[in-house]
């Protein structure tokens, strides 16, 4: 079952160390969240398997990482400063500020009152001074998406590259939106991170790559974990379209609060090239820089064949890694009634996603030759590079297998008198382990030896 509520969510994330409320000891800073020491390691995990599947196992997708703070013609050219805003309303009542397009019924959510100011366009980008000068002048935007980074750098790329289309840029990072209502937890808020794939394709193909780049991003959700009774698809409306966008294909979630975006696809068409494009001959004359067909054509891809310039149409899958991280702890957050009639809440993740991946429990703490066995092993699995071990030392045998459900580690190892050799009757179990499955419960002895060989197989799954 997934969660109860997102109270169950935001309660396990706190009290197990997945994300705090970002400067919780002065109050809070809404709509910012800090991860804890699990939830980086879930987020990174998440980032992990989206880059190794678009970039490490693909031929035709490079990597970028462009910077945070962005050229202010960037978001001129790229239509920013004109259309990313939101519609917003105050209540006269309470005085509260609410995007209209939230509002149920046209009532304030705050205190019911429908004393209403009429909408008015509010841009979401934040500003930032550069320099020693505070004026109106001197200032740039924190990026409110990873893309126009890819589109300036296109022509770098392409002559340091030699790319042939169709081809990708990915890349994941930060991104700022100035959120008038940041709400849902982790789901909306104002400083969040991107994972971003650019697809250049010629002109014409642009709808068959957009309906192959919908397919694959569905499938690679399911493939992280996500049931299918819990994702669908919706095209958005014309009306509702982004600037940029021909048709946009939205994958939806099943989280705590209603099917909501995921990942959006879009199809950008050569807007953004083109705006750019465009715009450098604007620059070069009002620059009085020389102009020629070389800076005309800049963003633009020479078919060899035809000897024909393309400006490339685009098409974007775009998720978001909080909304990701947040799909997953829906998903994977169950509470199930054991035969002792006590209750159990357990995080089955996906293993390749878990934060920690192996728990090393010493039966007896007070044993020295356990706990120095218990150590030796922690640090021999660690260097297998499967992920983060480990080392587990409270005592209580129960209580660390119920933590460790609780924060989804797939597999508690327990290194006992009979792994040491000290039962008499058991000298056959002599370095042999018992691993706990987390899902099934199961426990099951297996031999040091084999144990590497064990572990990279459930782990893979």
């Amino acid at each position: 079952m997934t969660a109860k509520s997102l109270e169950d969510i935001v309660a396990l994330c706190k009290r197990r160390g997945f994300i705090f409320q970002n400067a919780e000891i002065y109050g809070g800073l809404q709509g910012v969240y800090d991860y804890g020491p699990l939830g980086v390691e879930l987020k990174n995990n998440l980032k992990a398997a989206w880059w190794r599947s678009n970039v490490y196992e693909r031929d035709d997708i490079l990597g970028l990482d462009t910077a945070i703070l962005g050229h202010r013609k960037l978001f001129f050219y790229s239509g920013h400063e004109d259309t990313f805003s939101d519609l917003m309303v105050d209540c006269r009542a309470c005085k509260h500020r609410w995007r209209e397009d939230q509002l149920q019924d046209g009532k304030c959510e705050h205190c019911g009152s429908k004393d209403l100011t009429p909408p008015r366009a509010f841009n979401m980008m934040f500003k930032a001074n550069i320099g020693p000068i505070e004026d109106a002048e001197h200032f740039v935007y924190l990026r409110p998406e990873t893309a126009q980074g890819i589109f300036s750098n296109f022509k770098n790329i392409l002559d340091s590259s030699s790319q042939k289309l169709p081809f990708g840029v990915a890349q994941i990072g930060k991104a700022f939106r100035n959120e008038i209502t940041p709400r849902n937890f982790i789901f909306r808020v104002r400083e969040f991170e991107q994972m971003e794939l650019e697809y250049f394709v010629k002109p014409g193909e642009d709808e068959k790559w957009h309906s192959t780049w919908v397919e694959l991003r569905f499938n690679w959700w399911k493939m992280q974990g996500l049931s299918e009774k819990n994702l669908k698809l919706f095209e958005q409306p014309q009306k509702e379209l982004a600037h940029y966008a021909k048709k946009t294909v939205d994958i939806l979630y099943r989280f705590p609060h209603g099917f909501e975006e995921l990942e959006g696809i879009a199809n950008r068409t050569d807007y953004d090239l083109g705006s750019h494009t465009r715009a450098q001959a604007e620059f070069n004359l009002s620059s009085k820089v020389k102009s020629n067909a070389d800076s005309i054509s800049k963003l633009a891809i020479l078919d060899l064949e035809t000897n024909k310039w393309w400006v490339p149409y685009v098409i974007e899958p775009s998720a978001g890694v909080d909304r990701g991280v947040l799909a997953l702890l829906n998903e994977a957050y169950t509470e199930e009634k054991l035969a002792d009639g006590k209750t159990r809440i357990v995080l089955k993740l996906k293993p390749a996603l878990a934060p920690i991946k192996v728990a090393v429990i010493p039966l007896a703490r007070n044993n020295e030759q356990i706990v120095g066995k218990a150590q030796q092993l922690r640090k021999m699995i660690q260097a297998w590079g499967l992920g983060r071990v480990s080392y587990e030392d409270t005592g209580n045998i129960g209580k660390s297998y119920r933590r460790h459900d609780e924060i989804g580690t797939p597999f508690c190892l327990t290194v006992d008198f009979e792994t040491i050799g000290e039962d008499p009757q058991k000298t056959a179990h002599r370095d042999t382990v018992t691993v706990r499955d987390r899902d099934t419960l199961k426990q099951e002895r297996i031999a040091l030896s084999q144990l590497e060989t064990y572990l990279r197989e459930k782990l893979q799954k």
